[in-house]
């Protein structure tokens, strides 16, 4: 852009002449309608161009430095109004008196006299001599309110009545100003005292304040400096609305969240209310969230206990981990139908979903990958999901094998189908929880142990691995570090449109027949996962709805890529190992 000029021969323009000149300036460098118009208005505003002048002024008084003529103006108009009242009354006089007894001339000379003097202090009265030591101290504090709350809450004391300060919000206007304190008692808003008004009552007249508002306040116990607290980061499971809790002390100053947003904690100083932020908002103001105690105290008090029932295994192939039994058996077709696992707590009633401490992971270069758990009911289409992730990259996923305790036949291989072990070593590493799932068909013993999915880990895989719901937590370790998947049924009108020639594997007969679907395995299908999204959805990181299978294995791809190359969010335990 060429340098802009006002005239050849001419003293440098200042900077009011130049604002003046921008728009002509920029014409030519304006290449749409929208955009003239727009300096137009800008450089044509009188705010701005009055801010110009008062701004070249004060450069030039600086520039010059002038000194004043006399610093007791005021003290001479004075001498001058009593001389005059002295002298016969003119038309004259009388003006000139009148003219120097109005306030804002008296108030004008005032102002002239103290930037004379360079006295800018307030003069204080002094102190009464008869002041009693103990008598509490008053301050007076002024805050500009916008938009925004004060970000303070208060309360009656239970024993004195007064009207303390209860908690100061991280981030909002009161603590950015530094001058209220947790504890200060709150005598007057606005002139108004407030020693006889409920807390509601004084927080509907800062409501109700527009503008700068004044407080008069008695300091509590003087606050130490504060301590530079590590950052805390809470993953929210469960979903939260301020204005639905009836508990919390103020309804505006409280934080709206969702399960599985990222919430940072500016404060636990309080033992049930926190104050927190969403991770990365730009907001610096706290909010009030319920603490984790408090919670889990709500929480464990209203949830009624219900419990995962096992789904039908009579007749149909049951999932979990029977599932990733058949898919090792290097797709080898088995007549056997399932069993139902000896461990069959589904839902652990001390389990109280409120929040999880969490901390950004990615996993470095050359570390063993996470594990991949999938969770959803019988026919959703895991074992599908499983087997396109293997012929896409064999050299990446990767199943575990399971253990038996049956005999080996002719043609199988220890270690490929399964691995054999006698009955005795199989309860001996039950008692020694060796099994992640375990149980018995016909006599014999079937599970997928922990070693066999370490096996996989440490060979630079990605183990993929389907399991009841109820022993997701016991993988939730540093060791494996599981993203847990849950593959959900679209709604029942959906299923019944889109998997009509679809067929189930039955277990009536040695035969393993297939069969169609039937109204009855839809129905338990959406029930099932609901019940299970409903019990374990605080501990799915990630939820697939599988609708169409090319689209479903196309998400969970990419969610895997996601986790081996991106930063996401963990328990804070696993990286402490």
């Amino acid at each position: 852009m060429p340098a802009l000029a006002t005239g050849a021969g001419h003293e440098p323009a200042g900077l009011y002449e130049l604002l003046a000149a921008l728009p002509s300036q920029l014409q030519p460098h304006a290449s749409r309608p929208e955009d003239s118009a727009f300096l137009q208005d800008m450089f044509g505003e009188r705010s701005l161009q009055s801010l110009v002048k008062i701004h070249e002024r004060l450069q030039r008084y600086e520039e010059s430095k002038p000194l004043p003529a006399l610093d007791a103006a005021a003290a001479l108009a004075q001498q001058l109004s009593d001389e005059l009242e002295a002298k016969p009354a003119t038309a004259e006089t009388q003006e000139l008196l009148k003219l120097l007894q109005k306030p804002h001339v008296k108030t004008l000379l005032s102002v002239h006299d103290t930037v004379a003097l360079k006295s800018y202090d307030p003069e204080l009265p002094l102190l009464p001599e008869d002041l009693d030591d103990d008598e509490d101290s008053v301050k007076i504090i002024r805050l500009v309110k916008n938009k925004e709350p004060l970000g303070a809450t208060i309360r009656r004391d239970e024993h004195s009545g007064a009207i303390l300060v209860a908690r100061i919000m991280r981030g909002g206007a009161a603590d950015r100003s530094g001058l209220i304190h947790v504890g200060d008692e709150l005598k007057e808003v606005n002139g108004i005292p407030v020693d006889d008004k409920k807390p509601e009552e004084i927080i509907q007249i800062l409501a109700q304040s527009q503008g700068a508002i004044t407080f008069k306040v008695v300091p509590g116990v003087k606050e130490e400096a504060p301590i530079k607290e590590p950052k805390v980061f809470m993953k929210a499971l469960f979903d939260y609305d301020p204005k639905e809790d009836k508990a919390i002390p103020c309804k505006e100053a409280g934080l709206a969240f969702k399960k599985g947003s990222i919430l940072q904690i500016m404060s636990q100083d309080d033992a049930t209310w926190w104050q927190a932020k969403h991770e990365g908002d730009a907001n610096p103001r706290a909010g009030l969230v319920p603490s984790k105690q408090f919670q889990e105290r709500r929480l464990a008090l209203r949830r009624p206990v219900t419990t995962l029932l096992p789904q039908r295994t009579s007749s149909r192939r049951s999932s979990g981990f029977r599932r990733s039994f058949r898919l090792s058996r290097r797709d080898r077709k088995t007549n056997k139908s399932m069993y139902e696992s000896k461990k069959s707590e589904m839902y652990d009633t001390a389990d109280v979903p409120t929040y999880e401490e969490v901390t950004a992971y990615r996993r470095p270069s050359g570390a063993k990958h996470r594990l991949v758990v999938l969770v959803g009911p019988t026919g959703v289409g895991m074992n599908e999901l499983k087997r396109k992730l293997l012929v896409s990259d064999p050299h990446h996923f990767s199943v575990t094998i399971p253990h038996t305790s049956r005999a080996k036949k002719s043609q199988e291989t220890d270690g490929v189908e399964y691995h054999f072990i006698s009955k005795h070593l199989f309860e001996t590493d039950i008692h020694n929880n060796k099994f992640i799932e375990y149980g018995e068909y016909k006599g014999n013993y079937y599970g997928t142990s922990l070693d066999s999915v370490r096996s996989v880990l440490s060979k630079s895989k990605v183990c993929l691995l389907d399991v009841q719901p109820h022993t997701i937590k016991h993988l939730r370790t540093a060791e494996f570090k599981p993203l847990v998947v849950f593959v959900k049924p679209p709604p029942l009108e959906r299923l019944r449109e889109t998997r009509k020639t679809a067929k189930v594997i039955s277990g009536k007969d040695d035969k393993g027949t297939a069969k169609p679907f039937t109204d009855e395995d839809f129905e338990e299908m959406v029930q099932t996962a609901q019940t299970m999204e409903a019990q374990y959805g605080h501990l799915f990181e990630k939820v697939i709805v599988n609708d169409d299978l090319s689209a479903a294995f196309d998400e969970l791809r990419s969610a895997l890529k996601s986790v081996e190359t991106e930063t996401h969010w963990v328990p804070v335990s696993w990286t402490h190992s």
